[in-house]
C-alpha cells in the first residue's frame, strides 16, 4: 500500500479537504486520508492501494500545496495480531 505523511506547521496548515481535492486525490490511488496534529505540526496521511508515494508533488497540489510540507514515506510496515495461546511460554 502506498503511504505518505506530509508534516506541515500547524499555523501553515489550511488544509483544504473539499470535493475537488478529494477527486484530485482519487484519481492518483489515494483511499484514505488522515489528519492529526499538535500545537506545532499538523500531519496529513495519504494511503492506498494505487497510490504512488513518489508522486508526492501532485498529491500536495491536490491539498493546495499546504505551507512548507515535509514528506515521510514509510521504512517499514508490518502487521501485529494476538497469538493464541497454544499452553506454551515465552522464553
Amino acid at each position: 500500500m502506498g503511504l505518505l505523511v506530509l508534516l506541515v506547521p500547524t499555523d501553515a496548515a489550511e488544509v483544504p479537504i473539499g470535493s475537488r481535492a478529494i477527486e484530485a486525490l482519487a484519481r492518483l490511488g489515494v483511499t484514505n486520508l488522515s489528519l492529526a496534529a499538535d500545537s506545532d505540526t499538523t500531519a496529513i496521511i495519504l494511503e492506498g492501494w494505487a497510490f504512488d508515494p513518489a508522486r508526492s508533488g501532485a498529491a500536495i497540489r491536490a491539498l493546495g500545496s499546504p505551507g512548507e510540507a515535509r514528506t515521510l514515506q514509510p521504512v517499514a510496515q508490518m502487521a501485529v495480531s494476538a497469538a493464541a495461546n497454544q499452553g506454551g511460554t515465552l522464553p
